[in-house]
């Protein structure tokens, strides 16, 4: 089987934001730019997630759905503030194509199974958000990593496969947006625990790191952002103004040194797949894919 190598879009309000652990969000761009970029350079799939949806308790996304799925032809996924049956079948009506559930998910669990039995166990992502405490176990968080539960990850991963879930997407808090690799014990517990596709999130910064929890964590798929995002915005030329602005926009404006960048070597998707190739990591290649 191929793996996949799956961007992640953090979005506030109508534009693509990155932040470390989850917090400190910084604005930019377009999210539509950089999904278009990605699927011309050769992405697998894409995660949409709504930064401050459950903060808010609502998800705003469906617009930008809307305009995505119409020009990008490979799998979307969407999460953020999805609480309800309902809310997952007016974004699956949008244009995408699978929902990441977390907060509702942890809250109700049943909701789970309701929407695997409604739209099929293909379609349902169940994002799980962990921060490895001082027993060395693994915690589950909700609200985008703002609220501890209580509840330990790794049996809340197999508890959330037995009700249906088709796959997990596991973020390892304390490395997202660090650059300093994957959390490879919490991917490989998680991995070692169910028998869904696991794709794990959170810390990329280098491109061994990917073989890394390949290799090591067992992660059936990647997703990441900074690595790509920096790539691209240093081929995008940002124009202040040529969105709407809803926060920080320091980094766009060159104040980028605070934010991670000393451990993060950009890339495109076209040469992560080049390297696994090399490593003996099956890819979708396709010709022709943007190498820049």
């Amino acid at each position: 089987m191929n793996l996949r190598i799956i961007p992640r879009l953090d979005i506030k309000g109508p534009n693509l934001v990155k932040g470390v652990h989850l917090e400190g969000l910084r604005v930019l761009g377009r999210p539509e730019d950089f999904a278009r970029f990605y699927y011309q350079n050769g992405a697998d799939e894409l995660i949409y997630q709504d930064a401050v949806a459950s903060l808010y308790g609502r998800n705003s996304l469906l617009e930008i759905i809307e305009r995505t799925a119409s020009e990008i032809f490979i799998p979307l996924t969407v999460g953020g503030g999805l609480r309800s049956v309902e809310d997952i079948r007016t974004v699956l009506r949008a244009g995408a194509d699978k929902v990441a559930i977390n907060t509702a998910a942890v809250n109700t669990p049943e909701l789970i199974r309701d929407a695997a039995l409604a739209f099929g166990s293909s379609t349902i992502v169940v994002s799980i958000e962990a921060i490895k405490q001082a027993n060395g176990k693994y915690e589950t968080y909700v609200d985008y990593g703002r609220e501890s539960t209580g509840v330990d990850a790794v049996e809340w991963a197999s508890r959330a496969a037995d009700l249906g879930a088709g796959e997990l997407l596991v973020t390892s808090i304390g490395q997202e947006g660090t650059g300093k690799g994957y959390d490879l014990e919490l991917t490989r517990q998680i991995a070692q625990a169910v028998a869904i596709p696991v794709i794990a999130l959170g810390g990329a910064g280098q491109l061994e790191h990917i073989y890394d929890v390949i290799a090591d964590g067992y992660a059936d798929a990647v997703s990441l952002a900074s690595m790509l995002h920096y790539e691209f915005i240093h081929k995008y030329q940002f124009r202040q103004g040529d969105y709407q602005i809803e926060g920080n926009i320091e980094f766009l404006l060159g104040k980028r040194g605070e934010f991670g960048r000393k451990n993060i070597t950009g890339t495109t998707i076209r040469k992560i797949k080049e390297y696994l190739l090399e490593h003996g990591v099956d890819c979708r290649m396709e010709k022709g894919a943007a190498g820049v």
